[in-house]
């Protein structure tokens, strides 16, 4: 059997572990499926295999580039069931997941949500997660994937008496609904569209949250699984385009945003990936505290940073990066950047390189060295305030 179709750096038949890394075949009847996919087939959905879950990739009539440039330009709708649920319950929840979790939810009140990072001791990333502040004693996180069985054995291992946290993976759906227009779209069909961004706010039994992974304004629903047809069917008659993983792959990489399993991994933490932001530095406790704080100190071997290309050829992930004749780092995420119009990467480059911003480095595409430009991310200026 052949490779799967990387074209969009989304796997079609094989899919990744995002734990270990490491790449499995499997079959359609292997993966599970989102509350929507019966929706996604009468759309001409083609799928992917992703974190364990059959997910469209893009839908006939759209593509990839024309779903890219809706969310740009207009709003697009992205089935994101796929992503984990869970919830730590009982006196003291918010303080348990904040020693445990790299962020400080002291930063935020209830009604906010919070980008965090689940660490291993040695301060490589289990996984990156959202984190939904909804009272002292509750707090609803929602992780990748392929990792929430482990962000649950993790919490509920550690967890003292009276505190419960349970996986309700299958019990909502996620649908992102992004672009400049996605307000308007929001408030035509009855939802609320809180302001302030990563601040949430309940709509009958969903969660509106304005939260996103494309740098546009816009917001993620959180749906109880049975009632997400129904929203689906809403957005779609409002005029909102249907969105498939491949547009969400280039709309985060044009912004940079990591993608775990590629930019943070195990074996790549939060200060070589430029996410030193997402950990409250001066809390007495987190997993991993101690081996980042060293690292930090010390400075990191390696640094995520931004390669754009300066002609043609589109980069993908693993790829060798040059500096001369020296390997100086691998690319960790590739693409076309269909708002650019030219390839773009994100790659971890050896400190000890002394590459700075602007310097011209090489890709090894298909062994042909393709001329880059170093630049820091965004390579497109978001929209997100």
């Amino acid at each position: 059997m052949g490779r799967a179709d990387w074209s969009w750096g989304v796997p079609a038949t094989l899919t990744t572990c995002k734990v270990t890394g490491k790449l499995t075949l499997m079959s359609a009847d292997a993966l599970s499926r989102s509350p929507l996919h019966e929706r996604h087939v009468a759309l001409g959905a083609k799928f992917a295999a992703f974190g364990g879950w059959e997910m469209p990739l893009e839908y006939a009539g759209g593509g990839v580039i024309k779903e890219h440039t809706a969310v740009r330009e207009a709003s697009g709708v992205f089935d994101v069931s796929h992503l984990g649920k869970a919830r730590v319950r009982g006196a003291g929840a918010a303080a348990y997941v904040n020693a445990c979790l790299t962020n400080d939810l002291g930063r935020i009140a209830p009604g906010q949500a919070q980008y965090t990072l689940c660490c291993a001791s040695d301060g490589g990333v289990v996984d990156d997660l959202i984190a939904y502040l909804i009272s002292d004693d509750e707090v609803f996180l929602i992780p990748n994937a392929a990792n929430t069985a482990s962000v649950v054995r993790l919490l509920a291992a550690d967890a003292p008496a009276g505190l419960t946290v349970t996986d309700e993976h299958r019990s909502y759906a996620v649908l992102a609904v992004q672009g400049p227009q996605s307000p308007a779209v929001l408030a035509k069909i009855g939802f609320p569209t809180p302001d302030d961004y990563m601040a949430f706010v309940p709509s009958g039994d969903l969660i509106v949250c304005r939260t996103g992974y494309t740098g546009e304004h816009g917001y993620e629903l959180v749906v109880p699984w049975d009632s997400a047809p129904e929203v689906w069917d809403s957005l779609i008659d409002a005029g909102v385009r249907p969105c498939g993983l491949g547009a969400r792959d280039t709309l985060r990489t044009e912004m940079g945003y990591p993608l775990h399993g590629q930019e943070l991994t195990l074996d790549i933490t939060p200060v070589q990936a430029r996410s030193g932001w997402a950990v409250g530095w001066n809390k007495p406790a987190f997993w991993g505290r101690e081996a980042l704080t060293a690292e930090k100190a010390a400075g990191p071997r390696r640094t995520l940073r931004g390669l754009e290309l300066t002609g043609r050829g589109i980069p993908r992930g693993h790829m060798h990066v040059y500096a001369g004749e020296s390997l100086v780092g691998e690319t960790t995420s590739g693409t076309f950047s269909p708002t650019k119009k030219i390839g773009i990467a994100l790659a971890l480059i050896d400190t000890a390189a002394g590459v700075n911003d602007g310097d011209l480095l090489e890709i090894d595409i298909r062994g042909r060295r393709t001329e880059a430009r170093v630049v820091k991310p965004p390579f497109v200026q978001p929209s997100v305030r």
